[in-house]
């Protein structure tokens, strides 16, 4: 049974949620404040985190850069309507997906289980990808650039993972979402778009230019280099 742990101070919502959750098969544990959300989050012992920006003590956006210096837990922020600037932010500093409040129970639950099968999906062939001088090890989930070890998200390997599958390919937004995030891309959803760009920064240029090269109107293009570095 998945565990799932709900940080948010409205202890309303974590009742019905409790609910919820119990009845689809979810072991549910809430807190309802940042410093002790932040010390359970360090556990081991949830398989995703359900994470309110809005929180007394430690904010939310601060409690996610210090859960991600230590730990790639799954986390699915819950913002405010319309606050495009904190999920943008809570996406850069390494949320795999948001919710804007209010939301359907419901909606919440496809998140968690669209997060949680990507987490758990096993590793095809062949289980090393290269391209130039990316190496990616699906079996130790570990990628290295110029040799040296990279420190990616969860969703950002499994965003690079698609890219080097298909590299020389352009993929469109809607394929990524559904393959990288478990889901249908939804009207003005720019999760992917913000994981493109922070997995850009992470790689930085290449020798030949550009590694992922946006495809308006279509979608974004890995450039494909079979060559050693």
């Amino acid at each position: 049974m998945d565990r799932v742990l709900i940080i948010d101070d409205d202890i309303e919502l974590c009742r019905l949620l409790r609910e919820r959750l119990s009845t689809e098969g979810f072991a549910f544990e809430a807190v309802h404040d940042g410093q002790t959300g932040l010390q359970r989050a360090l556990s081991p012992d949830y398989a995703l985190i359900v994470l309110d920006l809005m929180l007394p003590g430690i904010g939310g956006l601060d409690l996610l850069r210090r859960l991600r210096a230590h730990s790639l837990v799954p986390v699915l922020i819950l913002t405010a309507r319309g606050d495009d600037v904190e999920r943008i932010i809570g996406l850069e500093i390494g949320a795999d997906d948001y919710l804007p409040k209010p939301f359907n129970p419901r909606e919440l639950i496809a998140r968690i289980r669209a997060i949680l099968r990507r987490a758990a999906r096993p590793a095809a062939l062949p289980a090393h990808l290269h391209s130039g001088d990316i190496r990616l090890d699906r079996a130790a989930r570990e990628v290295r650039l110029l040799d040296q070890p990279l420190n990616l998200t969860s969703v950002e390997f499994s965003l690079l993972e698609v890219f080097l599958q298909n590299a020389g390919q352009v993929l469109t937004r809607e394929h990524l979402t559904d393959a990288v995030l478990g889901r249908k891309l939804g009207p003005f959803d720019r999760v992917i778009d913000v994981h493109v760009s922070n997995l850009r920064k992470k790689l930085g240029p290449a020798s030949h230019g550009e590694r992922i090269k946006a495809v308006r109107g279509s979608g974004y293009l890995f450039v494909a280099r079979t060559e050693l570095p």
